[in-house]
């Protein structure tokens, strides 16, 4: 018994463990070793709105077996068995149908040599999906209810060490001050970023992720922005928008996360010239800025003439560039979008 549980604890150890995601998913896999016997194993990432599974790190399966559990047949079977939901481990011993009536068996694993195992579904605090996490055996002997019980124990702990949401909350200590935020989805949708507030400016769909979106789809990994609250011309101030891109080692469903802050040293710049400000980071002459804007040329002029002295800086594309940097500016196009979302964000708690 003691084994065991000297495996389990080291299995802690390596889920607790800097260093990214798959390192330690790979450490993982190797440690379960001494807990858990096993002629192969997988462990995924799941993807809910895709109704999928991204495959993680791999032991002792060959390039073919590799291949098929990264298709998309795997998640079918999973679902099929309710192997992604919360209950104990299952392999096809416990299947009221042979397992050859699967195709992730039938053509994959049982010609790969393997006859039996389990697979848990891997859930974080709060009953987040994060993963799946399968031992294979080539026995045909039914796992025993030791091994079962061992499986069960050690799912929450590979549940922790691959939660993608590790690595984005710790990309959210670059923002001071944060009091809201989210994940943004590979599929346009949003998740809630654990210890953080959500808010109504957050909400799929909404122009502010749309602008956020814009700014990732463009290669940004870091950007910020300005956005008016109450209106267009932010009768009740700004909040800031940072949005980073995700880590590499994120699953690919998860794309960049969202966050809100305080608006502060705003250089004395008016809401008006925050938006001169996004114009000409979006490169736009002075004729079009006054188009955008519905005013006269000159009055643009005078504009950028405030906003070049605020900035300390000698040409319009110094000023651009000095606001696209320090995110001294409210996107172009904010009017159309600021109708549906300018209201004063609720207080936020984490």
């Amino acid at each position: 018994m003691r084994p065991h549980r000297d495996g389990e604890l080291m299995l802690a150890e390596a889920a607790a463990s800097a260093g990214s995601t798959f390192e330690r998913g790979r450490a993982m896999l190797e440690v379960l070793r001494r807990v858990v016997p096993f002629d192969g194993a997988f462990l995924a990432f799941t993807d809910p709105p895709a109704h999928r599974y991204h495959l993680m790190v791999t032991a002792d399966l060959d390039a073919t077996t590799v291949e098929f559990l990264a298709g998309p047949q795997v998640a079918r079977d999973i679902e099929i068995t309710g192997t992604d939901r919360a209950r104990p481990p299952l392999g096809p011993s416990d299947l009221p149908y042979p397992a050859e009536d699967l195709p992730t068996w039938a053509e994959c694993l049982i010609p790969a040599g393997l006859r039996e195992g389990l697979g848990v579904a891997l859930f974080a605090p709060g009953g987040r999906h994060v993963g799946h996490l399968a031992v294979l055996t080539g026995s045909r002997q039914p796992p025993s209810p030791a091994l079962r019980r061992r499986v069960a124990r050690v799912a929450p702990v590979f549940a922790h060490g691959i939660d993608p949401m590790r690595s984005l909350l710790t990309a959210t200590h670059l923002v001071r001050g944060a009091t809201a935020g989210v994940v943004l989805c590979a599929d346009g949708g949003c998740q809630p970023l654990p210890g953080l507030a959500t808010d109504e400016l957050l909400t799929t769909g909404s122009p502010v992720l749309a602008a956020a979106r814009e700014r990732i789809c463009d290669g940004e990994v870091c950007a910020s922005f300005l956005w008016p609250v109450g209106g267009p011309h932010a009768p009740d101030g700004h909040v800031r928008v940072t949005v980073l891109s995700a880590p590499e080692d994120s699953p690919p469903g998860l794309t960049a996360v969202a966050l809100l802050s305080p608006a502060t040293h705003l250089r004395g710049l008016t809401p008006r010239e925050l938006e001169v400000l996004g114009l000409l980071v979006e490169g736009c002459s002075n004729v079009e800025i006054a188009r955008s804007l519905v005013v006269a040329p000159r009055t643009v002029a005078a504009h950028l003439e405030h906003v070049l002295g605020k900035l300390e800086a000698p040409t319009r594309t110094l000023a651009a560039v000095r606001a696209e940097r320090e995110g001294l500016y409210v996107p172009a196009q904010v009017r159309r979008r600021v109708a549906v979302a300018g209201r004063r964000p609720r207080e936020a708690s984490a």
